[in-house]
């Protein structure tokens, strides 16, 4: 696939939009980053394995970090939202930093594929601050809100993740 030309109206959208995003999340807007996300968002981060060919290949594909849709987003979102939300302490500090941005037209008219890579930064003070270097794959529907979330599927560019958790929106 060809990715669109930079300028074009639609990667400016794209982008935009993932910046938009990105900025949500870092200042912990999380209900507004929900209203982003259509009905049938499907959210995931498989688990990625470096080892033998000899595994069964049907079981590495089914073994994920998360594997998100609406419901399960709205209980994570929601928690956050109270005070037992210790994990994301507001004096930690989150930074989502988004580059890389390549955006592809679809069969469907309505829906752009927009592929990004992501550098995550994440400091809670009581210890050595977390990165997680991963690739993206977003499927963003047009909407007569705009674009919105419908897919998210992220690669971590290590096997071992080093983060002492995933309580956090990639």
């Amino acid at each position: 696939m060809t990715p669109l030309p930079y300028a074009s109206g639609d990667h400016q959208l794209a982008h935009q939009f993932l910046v938009e995003e990105a900025h949500l999340l870092d200042t912990m807007q999380y209900a507004a980053w929900f209203d982003l996300l259509t009905e049938d968002i499907v959210y995931c981060m498989p688990v990625r394995v470096t080892a033998v060919k000899a595994i069964d290949e049907a079981t590495v594909q089914t073994m994920h970090h998360f594997a998100e849709d609406r419901w399960s987003l709205r209980k994570r979102v929601d928690r956050l939202l109270t005070r037992h939300a210790w994990t994301e302490d507001p004096q930690s500090r989150v930074r989502h930093h988004v580059t890389n941005v390549r955006t592809f037209t679809t069969e469907d008219a309505d829906s752009l594929m927009v592929e990004s890579a992501l550098l995550l930064f994440r400091s809670r003070g009581d210890r050595p601050p977390d990165l997680l270097s991963a690739g993206r794959r977003d499927q963003l529907r047009r909407t007569a809100s705009g674009l919105r979330l419908a897919r998210r599927d992220i690669e971590a560019d290590e096997s071992v993740l080093r983060t002492q958790n995933l309580a956090v929106f990639l």
